[in-house]
């Protein structure tokens, strides 16, 4: 389990494809790898990935094709950054909100709008996804526990607000409108919808 709170700006060093729509990633990240073992779990944009190699400051994670399809980490490329948490220990504070690491989809950054304090941006998502968000939900986008602004089903859109340490310290300052970003909604959502029978 994550907290959405990002730890590091890694960088990726390798996307390996190998037979069967696999692949194999490298990312560089010192401080993640710290402590970091063969079977921990690192979340990448967003995405729970198991440590299968370590070396001097780097990692390397098996990704299996439904993560390629479903996710932006299909399209990762050499020296592209990527969002880094390790996983949350248990006497740790939660200081964002209980994130698993299991992308829902993907959707679409769609505007931007820079104000003195902070950034707001729009993100355009499939309605199957924009049905579990909430104004003054959370949502985590690329792995980064944000809260929802405001939802607009007319245009599949939804909102969040990017304060300066965001902006900086994390991938979500440097994407640009159209860019893809992972989105996991809020677990909770899900599984009152399956205990009422709303997914029938």
């Amino acid at each position: 389990m994550f907290t959405g709170i990002v730890e590091e700006l890694g960088t990726v060093e390798a996307l390996d494809l190998l037979p069967g729509d696999a692949a194999r990633l490298t990312i560089r990240g010192p401080k993640v790898t710290e402590d970091a073992h063969h079977g921990d779990s690192i979340a990448v944009n967003g995405c729970c990935l198991t440590v299968v190699e370590t070396g001097d400051g780097t990692f390397t994670a098996d990704v299996m094709s439904e993560t390629l399809k479903r996710t932006s980490l299909g399209q990762a490329a050499k020296g592209s950054h990527v969002n880094l948490e390790r996983a949350v220990a248990a006497h740790a504070r939660l200081g964002g909100h209980i994130v698993q690491g299991h992308v829902d989809g993907v959707g679409t950054i769609a505007s931007r709008t820079p104000s003195e304090h902070w950034e707001d941006v729009r993100i355009a998502a499939d309605a199957s996804i924009l049905k579990y968000i909430a104004e003054k939900g959370s949502i985590a986008i690329d792995g980064v526990s944000l809260t929802v602004t405001g939802v607009d089903d007319a245009t599949g859109t939804f909102g969040v607000s990017l304060i300066p340490t965001t902006l900086e310290l994390t991938v979500l300052g440097r994407n640009q409108v159209g860019d893809l970003v992972n989105l996991e909604v809020d677990v909770i959502a899900k599984y009152v919808e399956r205990l009422l029978g709303g997914d029938k």
